[in-house]
Parts: structure tokens; sequence; C-alpha cells
């Protein structure tokens, strides 16, 4: 992992998030006129959804595994793979959210994701003339179609400014993968997501940041893409991962 990066990530979030909890108790302190006063009151309304995200993996390594080589003789190999580092990605999509009661709604918003998890596997058997590990490296570029399903509970509003939390699933088809990959992820995932967020009512539409964060529920990883590689010599990489957990945290910014 890129540890600067992380923590750079997480000031950012966390500066949104105090922003946030500044402006709605700086206005508690007197009542101003509302914009747009019963928007919240129609049983439906439709919006767009713009963002930066994060993804993130985490794998399950073999440990030591039995290889064969070309001239038919055995031996043992010790690799292993991981995620070195952090890049943001874009998200776009619409939404469309049905109001339930006065503090519950119910959102469904089809996404798209653009990212990419940068992966290095070190084979601690095969050592360069340094005395280091020799690394393989992949770009795991992705493209996903997501369609979050989410609970939102909202606060009472104050007034231009609602704060709420919500919690739901994210199934996602995943676009990208290529069987000249060393590690490749399946077609289809599963998210669980919880997250946190703010209305600000402007005079022309409602503003809604927000923070989130999903875990994967199933093992993300395609155990028989190993049988359609053409290069032998990258099956053992392939083969020291086991399982694959996915997760990202996205911040988005929802115009409704």
């Amino acid at each position: 992992m890129n540890l600067p990066l992380i923590y750079q990530m997480k000031r950012v979030f966390f500066t949104v998030l105090l922003s946030v909890c500044a402006a709605v108790m700086a206005s508690a302190q007197e009542k101003v006129v509302q914009n747009r006063p019963y928007t919240d009151l129609r049983p439906f309304h439709f919006g767009i959804v713009v963002g930066t995200h994060l993804q993130d993996i985490e794998f399950e390594n073999v440990g030591p595994q039995t290889v064969t080589f070309d001239d038919g003789t055995q031996g043992e190999k010790l690799i292993t793979c991981d995620q070195d580092r952090w890049d943001p990605g874009f998200t776009v999509g619409v939404l469309g959210e049905a109001r339930l009661h006065k503090h519950f709604s119910l959102r469904a918003s089809p996404t798209l994701l653009f990212g990419n998890r940068h992966l290095t596997f070190r084979n601690f058997t095969d050592k360069t003339e340094d005395g280091n590990p020799q690394e393989k490296r992949q770009d795991m570029k992705t493209i996903y179609i997501g369609t979050p399903v989410d609970l939102i509970f909202s606060a009472e509003r104050f007034n231009n400014h609602r704060p709420y939390l919500m919690a739901g699933v994210m199934p996602m088809l995943n676009l990208s993968g290529k069987d000249e990959d060393i590690v490749k992820l399946k077609k289809f995932d599963c998210y669980v997501e919880v997250g946190i967020g703010c209305d600000f009512y402007l005079p022309f539409f409602k503003f809604r940041p927000e923070l989130k964060f999903a875990y994967s529920l199933t093992n993300a990883l395609d155990t028989d893409h190993t049988r359609n590689m053409k290069d032998r010599n990258m099956m053992m990489y392939s083969n020291s991962v086991r399982k694959a957990q996915t997760k990202i945290i996205a911040l988005t910014l929802n115009f409704e």
C-alpha cells in the first residue's frame, strides 16, 4: 500500500465531514429562509451522480506451492501478491429516490466506476543479483457497472441542511479483465455499503456530498483463470492467490 496517499485521502474525507458538521452547527444559530421547502415531500425524484473513489483488494496468498517445470521436474516456489498503491478512480451515474417516510427513503443509483489496481508479485524463491525477490507487476484496470440500492435515514431538516446515514447493497458487473492478466476477477460481485452525507438545499437544486465504504461479500477471484493462460511461466504467479476481497471508498456528489 502507498500509506502516504491513504493518509492524504483520509484527511480529505474527514475534512469534508468536518466542514459539513461545521456548516450545520453554524447555521443552527438562527432560522433562515428555506430553499425549496417542499422538495422532500415529493414521492419520487431523480438526480445525477459524479465523484471519485479508491479501489482496494485484499489477497489471501497460498504460501509455498509446488511447481512443475517444462522438463517435468518439480520445485517449491514462494510467491506473494499485494496491491501496493491506491489510484483515484472516476464515478458517474444517475439516481432515483423514493420517499418512504418523513425520515426514510429508498434510493437506486446505476453507476459506472472507472478505476485501477496496481498489483505486485514477489518471488521469494528466485532472487535478483542484489538478493531481492524477483517482481512482476500488473495494472488491473477496471470498469464496473454498479446498481446500489440504499436505505437512507435522514435527520430533521434545519434551515438548508439535513444530515443523513445510509446503508445498502451494491451488485457489480465487471466489464474488464483479459486472459493475459496474471490475476483476473469474476464478472459479478456484490458489496455491502455504509456511509454518511448531508443535504444542502440550494435555490435551484439539492446538493448532496456523500462518503461511503463498500466491502465485497464474495470471493472476487476468478479461480478458473489459470487454465486459460497461454504463458505457462506465469501460472505460478496466478496460482499464488486463493482468495480476493475487494473494497471501495467513494466520495460522491449528488445533484437532485
